[in-house]
């Protein structure tokens, strides 16, 4: 029980100064903001702050080990007789459908990017988080799928996939930035969605098919 509670009180830590940290960000811009202001907001010290997070980006972009999973996540959990790609567009379209946030498609969005497109270390990590997931969901399709290490369809299967979500993040931001209703956003990516399977071609879209 005391293990649980220390775990709980770091928890609640943890996201008091993910909070004050995102709220200072959003109100003056990354570059604007010290350590030692986000500390002295959170009523913590300096040091507590890199306890948590060793990176100042890490206190905006601090979900982006979900990132980094969300594409191999929806790979292993598809269903039996589909495909990889198959699996994501599905995914991809309940989130769209949804007004996920994990999609951008919520109020608000329109700073979190501007925080991003101002700040060149911001961009900079999003793009190592992209490379990352990049990476990620091609050592799953080798996983999945048994390929040898000499194969490169894994590779340029990753990439594809990967092109599909950062293309639909890529334009909910711009959509959102420029002050579109989610609603309204969410039925023009579900159409982008289905001009991007259409680009898709039949080995990407019939690749690493779960055996029913």
């Amino acid at each position: 029980m005391a293990e649980g509670l220390r775990e709980r009180k770091k928890r609640q830590t943890r996201q008091l100064i993910s909070d004050m940290a995102t709220g200072l960000f959003l109100e003056r811009g990354f570059d604007a903001v010290t350590i030692a202001e986000i500390a002295e907001a959170a009523n913590v010290s300096v040091n507590t702050v890199y306890n948590y997070f060793p990176a100042k980006e890490d206190l905006f972009l601090d979900r982006s080990k979900g990132v980094v999973e969300r594409l191999s996540r929806y790979v292993r959990a598809r269903d039996k007789g589909e495909s990889a790609a198959e699996a994501v567009l599905r995914e991809l379209r309940e989130e769209v459908r949804a007004l996920s946030p994990n999609v951008g498609l919520f109020p608000g969005y329109s700073q979190f990017i501007q925080v991003i497109w101002e700040a060149h270390s911001l961009r900079s990590r999003l793009w190592r988080t992209n490379q990352e997931a990049l990476e990620r969901l091609e050592q799953t399709l080798r996983e999945e799928t048994g390929a040898n290490p000499a194969d490169q369809l894994p590779t340029l299967i990753a990439g594809q996939l990967c092109w599909v979500q950062t293309t639909l993040l890529g334009v909910i931001g711009r959509e959102m930035v420029a002050g579109r209703q989610p609603d309204e956003v969410s039925r023009e990516s579900l159409d982008l969605l289905d001009d991007m399977e259409d680009v898709l071609g039949e080995t990407v879209l019939k690749y690493a098919v779960r055996e029913a």
